[in-house]
């Protein structure tokens, strides 16, 4: 499967972005999802991901309350909406997928599947 990431972009502190990633190549709704994220310097940290047909969705803590994974596996999509938005947030979010995992892990070495990545940057 191959993966595109797009939507990232310049947005004011406090401001939204959805980013979304569409699938081509294969269906991924055998595919267990997630978006990381890597800030300059930093290591690629995990930020959210959803299970095979929605049902879990997890959060890294910095995520919860201000983001929000979704699917639409009809439309091969995967979708994270960012709102009040950092400039902590900022960084390279890839999406990333894997269809051998039994349960959603956070550990990116486990996704076998990864999307190029889309910039986010969150500055006044």
């Amino acid at each position: 499967v191959q993966l595109q990431a797009s939507g990232g972009g310049l947005v004011q502190p406090g401001g939204s972005l959805r980013l979304s990633c569409a699938a081509s190549g294969r269906t991924i709704s055998n595919y267990v999802m997630g978006w990381f994220r890597q800030a300059p310097g930093k290591e690629r940290e995990f930020v959210a991901a959803i299970t095979r047909s929605g049902s879990g969705i997890y959060y890294a803590d910095s995520a919860k309350g201000r983001f929000t994974i979704s699917r639409d596996n009809a439309k091969n999509t995967v979708y994270l909406q960012m709102d009040s938005l950092k400039p902590g947030d900022t960084a390279v979010y890839y999406c990333a997928g894997d269809y051998t995992m039994a349960v959603v892990t956070t550990a990116a070495r486990r996704y076998g599947y990864w999307g190029q990545g889309t910039l986010v940057t969150v500055s006044s």
